[in-house]
């Protein structure tokens, strides 16, 4: 294996793992309130900002901080399908969660600090993308 290979798999699993404590770190930071809200949220923390409907679902968008968390949610939830959620901070990758869920795809949480994030969202063949919002 050459030196190439073995420096993009460690690149992965440290983005990995910063990703894993971002979110660890957003939830030890919610307040009651914020606990409730997040509940109906799928998991979200912080206030929502934006949402962003299309045929099959909704992608709400959520800010705390300097971090910025999406969740996809089908307008008739119950059937597993297709569902898929993605947040990238400018200059950085998406942040992806997809597969076939029954409620919801997500919740997704990146630090941003003051960078204009992208958001895209899909259940089934339909999606919703934000463009470059929150800058």
């Amino acid at each position: 294996m050459d030196s190439g290979a073995r420096g993009r798999r460690l690149r992965r699993r440290l983005a990995l793992g910063a990703a894993v404590l971002a979110v660890s770190g957003a939830f030890t930071f919610t307040a009651t309130g914020a606990a409730q809200a997040a509940g109906a949220a799928g998991g979200c923390a912080g206030r929502e900002v934006r949402t962003l409907p299309f045929k099959t679902g909704v992608t709400h968008v959520y800010q705390s901080n300097a971090y910025v968390c999406a969740v996809t949610v089908p307008r008739n939830p119950g059937a597993a399908r297709t569902m898929s959620v993605s947040v990238q901070a400018r200059g950085n990758r998406p942040v992806v969660d997809k597969g076939r869920y029954r409620y919801h795809a997500g919740p997704v949480t990146v630090h941003a600090g003051h960078r204009c994030v992208w958001i895209k969202g899909a259940v089934g063949r339909y999606a919703t993308s934000s463009g470059w919002i929150l800058c």
